[in-house]
């Protein structure tokens, strides 16, 4: 199905990874903690917008003004990620494409998440066998939707953009693929995956 590209990059939460619970869990207790509203519709809008953006845009959406620092808030929700994310991750059924196109394509992982994060959780699904790339918001000046993750996957897979194919299941993550001139695959539509993240 993906024969005609040189390269496969995947988002991971919701998409190659079935971490809704875990982030939803982890944000529930943080906005809980520091009194800021939760929005589910807003919260699911903002799927793959790294921590602290996702903070920034809450507290001028609801206009609250918090004790903590923005780091205190984005260590807080990162250390419940880390100590629960062995309770919720699992791989979704895009495994079977990884699986499929090991060793025949590069693949790597572009994601809105920090890298060590995201390398465990890898590891934890079994996952980190297949790709040779992690690319995570730390490594970018820019988050999605701009394009830099999936550009930065291409560069270090040495492939065009041009001849990557991105699986994503967010509105910000197609739009990052389609600014990096590459394909985009939304994950509900094509293959069914729906990430459990506040719906």
């Amino acid at each position: 199905m993906y024969d005609q590209y040189d390269a496969l990059i995947f988002d991971m939460d919701g998409t190659l990874v079935d971490s809704g619970q875990l982030h939803e869990f982890a944000w529930s207790k943080t906005l809980e903690k520091y009194g800021i509203p939760v929005d589910r519709l807003l919260m699911r809008s903002l799927a793959g917008v790294p921590t602290k953006g996702t903070i920034e845009i809450l507290l001028e959406k609801f206009n609250v003004s918090v004790d903590a620092t923005l780091d205190e808030m984005n260590d807080f929700k990162e250390k419940l990620v880390h100590e629960n994310m062995h309770k919720y991750v699992k791989p979704t059924a895009l495994i079977e494409i990884a699986k499929k196109y090991h060793g025949v394509k590069p693949m790597a992982i572009g994601t809105g998440a920090y890298t060590q994060e995201a390398t465990t959780i890898l590891q934890l699904c079994g996952l980190d066998f297949y790709v040779t790339a992690i690319v995570g918001a730390d490594q970018v000046q820019n988050p999605k939707p701009a394009p830099d993750t999936f550009l930065r996957c291409a560069e270090l897979l040495g492939i065009a953009p041009e001849k990557c194919v991105v699986f994503e299941d967010s509105k910000l993550g197609l739009q990052a693929a389609e600014l990096a001139g590459m394909a985009g695959i939304d994950v509900l539509l094509v293959h069914a995956i729906e990430n459990d993240y506040f719906l």
